[in-house]
């Protein structure tokens, strides 16, 4: 999830020191003779220092017995470098805030490889992975790192690629969609549609709809799919109005296609008047409260109110203003910070500690694993109003047990 941005594949890289000791041996002592002695007889011996052995050159890092070592597996190199940079960036300005002298974090870059990322990490003697950004690098480090019986905390929101050591703190839109949906359950709303885009994320985010409308106790009337283009947006419309009347419709797409669709859905017979509902997409489009097409729809995300300031202080260090999904390359650092306290350094990291049930604070609010390896967060429901995003549904201040 970045700003307006499609984050694809490949590449990484990582160095070996050689390592050439040689020592030369020589005598403890020795018998010298000075010119002019007389015969037989022997000078003094000459004492010398004991020759010392040069400490080992071992691969890697150099030793450090005093901090934590933790890496961050993220693409600095090729199509997502800049994603990459930004959440390494997040991870730097985590450490200066908490002021933590407890943890080091290392970079490596997946763009040449996530798994030669993670052999290299894990023989540096880190103890704990952020990362990787893609969900097909999360398949390839995961397996390596559970041998170490290191964890795995990625950036993801694929539920697929979660546990057995590797989790997932990505914004999935299964949560997004379950709470804008009990929302406008709340409000009145009994009878929903859906538009879903065909693929992946269409296919995960239309199950998720059809639970949580089946949940809250309402009734989807029509759901149907379309290619990313305006002719297949506009044919997925008009078989909407051939059912029954629905009260709220959810677009699950990003804001560009959710904006193209809302006019055709005005001039439809039974869209004229139904509450527009997105998902977690939209939080990734800072001009999302910009765009009168969407005045008045609802969508779940994280709340804002703590990123505002984070990407103040983003930008003025960086010179830039970070991806939004960099804050949960600052929230891991907290997460990290807060368990260091009783963690002993250069032990294995207690794993058991990510699931305690009163989770983590973080930018984007509270969050807590469940014994799936999925990120639990607690969302707040947004309104497109005068060129504005106002919050109707505030989120939980903590999780409940």
């Amino acid at each position: 999830m970045a700003d307006g941005v499609t984050i694809r594949q490949r590449g990484m890289g990582f160095f070996r020191v050689a390592t050439i000791a040689t020592a030369m041996l020589v005598s403890a002592c020795a018998s010298i003779v000075p010119r002019g002695a007389p015969p037989g007889q022997q000078a003094p011996p000459v004492d010398r220092p004991a020759p010392t052995r040069p400490a080992p050159v071992t691969p890697g890092l150099p030793q450090d017995d005093s901090r934590h070592r933790i890496a961050l597996l993220v693409p600095l190199t090729g199509t997502n470098a800049r994603v990459g940079q930004s959440l390494a960036n997040a991870t730097q300005l985590a450490l200066l805030d908490t002021k933590s002298e407890a943890v080091r974090i290392t970079n490596y870059d997946t763009a040449r490889g996530a798994g030669a990322a993670a052999q290299a990490a894990i023989r540096d003697g880190n103890r704990l992975i952020l990362g990787p950004l893609l969900a097909e690098d999360v398949r390839a480090v995961a397996p390596i790192a559970r041998a170490a019986r290191v964890p795995v905390l990625s950036f993801s929101n694929d539920t697929d690629v979660a546990g057995d050591g590797a989790f997932v703190m990505g914004y999935t839109p299964a949560q997004s969609i379950e709470r804008v949906v009990e929302h406008a359950r709340r409000a009145g709303v009994t009878q929903f549609a859906g538009l879903i885009p065909t693929g992946l994320y269409g296919r995960r985010a239309s199950t998720s709809f059809l639970r949580a409308v089946e949940d809250a106790g309402g009734q989807v009337v029509s759901l149907q799919t379309f290619d990313r283009n305006p002719r297949s947006i506009s044919a997925a419309i008009t078989k909407l109005s051939a059912t029954s009347p629905y009260q709220a419709v959810l677009i699950a797409d990003g804001v560009q296609t959710a904006a193209g669709a809302v006019p055709v859905l005005r001039r439809s017979e039974g869209g004229r008047t139904a509450r527009v509902l997105g998902t977690e997409l939209w939080n990734a489009d800072s001009g999302v409260g910009g765009n009168a097409a969407l005045n008045g729809a609802w969508y779940a995300s994280v709340s804002n109110d703590l990123y505002r300031q984070y990407a103040g202080k983003y930008r003025a260090r960086f010179g830039s203003a970070p991806y939004r999904l960099s804050s949960m390359g600052y929230d891991a650092v907290l997460l990290t910070v807060r368990i260091a306290r009783d963690w002993r350094v250069g032990s294995v990291f207690p794993m058991s500690r990510l699931t305690d049930n009163d989770g983590f604070a973080g930018l984007d609010g509270p969050f807590r694993f469940g014994r799936d390896g999925i990120a639990e967060r607690a969302l707040e429901v947004n309104e497109v109003r005068g060129g504005a995003t106002v919050t109707v549904s505030e989120a939980p201040k903590a999780f409940g047990r």
